[in-house]
């Protein structure tokens, strides 16, 4: 059953309103959300932290539309995404988000350019090296671009992908643990590029992270145990 919008909802990044998650299990049915209500302003940089299984990457997930709620939605730029199909909520995702994953989500076969030019291409822009080596160019990597990712060191896959997530230059960009595979110093030195970048685009930032020190670099924090906002 639809959740009837918030007036203020239209002009929020993202409003959440009555999300909940669960799943069957062995033991039945196990709750991973409950009907969590919060927004997103534009522009704002959110961090989402909890302690691993706490439900925060489900939530990501779930703000996406990669996922399917059991309760309540999500809307973005007020549009509902589950009011959406799936190839609806493709498109929205292809128009307005980004995404940096912990694992890099590279593909292998193509190199630093080619990845960063995917994107691009999918949406028909007709400039997409030329986009793409200047990306690569602003985050250190203009000697790289014809490397293939196994080529590259952790730090330089990771900023390869933040140079995919910012190349289309996306309103909202999604973080999930964008350090975890890092050793601290290159972990230091993506978070520092991160939030330059996101300054520079003016984008919404939600990431989400156990690392406290990352969280203290945005604006706000919700904080997730057992699945609730706490």
């Amino acid at each position: 059953m639809p959740v009837p919008p918030h007036a203020a909802d239209a002009q929020a990044a993202i409003a959440v309103r009555g999300l909940s998650k669960r799943v069957a299990d062995a033991s039945g049915e196990l709750t991973i959300l409950h009907a969590l209500d919060f927004t997103v302003q534009k522009a704002e940089t959110l961090a989402i932290v909890g302690a691993s299984g706490s439900g925060k990457s489900t939530l990501l997930g779930l703000l996406a539309g990669l996922d399917t709620p059991s309760t309540g939605t999500v809307l973005i730029d007020g549009v509902d995404i589950y009011a959406l199909d799936e190839d609806g909520r493709a498109l929205l995702r292809k128009q307005r988000l980004g995404f940096v994953f912990q694992s890099f989500q590279l593909l292998g076969h193509l190199t630093a350019v080619e990845n960063v030019m995917l994107p691009l291409e999918l949406s028909g822009e007709p400039q997409a090296r030329a986009r793409a080596e200047a990306m690569l160019d602003r985050v250190g990597l203009s000697s790289r671009l014809r490397h293939y990712p196994k080529y590259l060191s952790g730090g330089e896959q990771q900023r390869v992908a933040l140079a995919r997530a910012f190349v289309t230059e996306p309103p909202l960009l999604f973080a999930d643990e964008p350090t975890g595979s890092l050793d601290a110093a290159t972990g230091a030195a993506v978070i520092e590029l991160l939030f330059e970048l996101n300054r520079q685009h003016g984008s919404t930032l939600v990431l989400v992270t156990h690392d406290q020190k990352m969280a203290a670099r945005c604006g706000r924090t919700l904080t997730i145990a057992a699945g609730r906002l706490v």
